[in-house]
């Protein structure tokens, strides 16, 4: 038998079984690198206020305001300490949860949910 005959034999027999959506997933997600998403802070806000990244996505925070500010989950998730204007801070997003966060020194809030 055939290398190719065999793969469409495997996967017909997978998929038979019913792990067929299953499997096709694992194979997407194994091929997938990881993205790198922005969350800007100008106005004393934070844009987008929600972002959703997926398990092993990097968050860089840009701070573009004239004050300095902090992304500080509220549970204990990340904390990026003091982030000056004109700076920035990254945070690799490796468990997943939805992240309630604020910045420590004014009443701003934001949401980093991780699937």
């Amino acid at each position: 038998m055939r290398p190719r005959e065999f793969a469409l034999r495997m996967l017909a027999a997978v998929c038979a079984a019913g792990l067929c959506g299953a499997a096709l997933q694992a194979q997407r997600s194994a091929g997938r690198k990881p993205a790198t998403h922005t969350v800007t802070i100008d106005g004393a806000q934070f844009s987008p206020t929600a972002i959703e990244v997926k398990a092993g996505d990097t968050v860089i925070w840009v701070n573009k305001d004239i004050l300095a500010h902090t992304a500080t989950s509220t549970s204990g998730g990340f904390d990026s300490k003091v982030i000056e204007s004109g700076k920035t801070w990254k945070f690799v997003a490796r468990k997943k949860g939805d992240f309630p966060y604020l910045c420590s020194f004014h009443p701003m809030k934001g949401r980093l949910k991780v699937r």
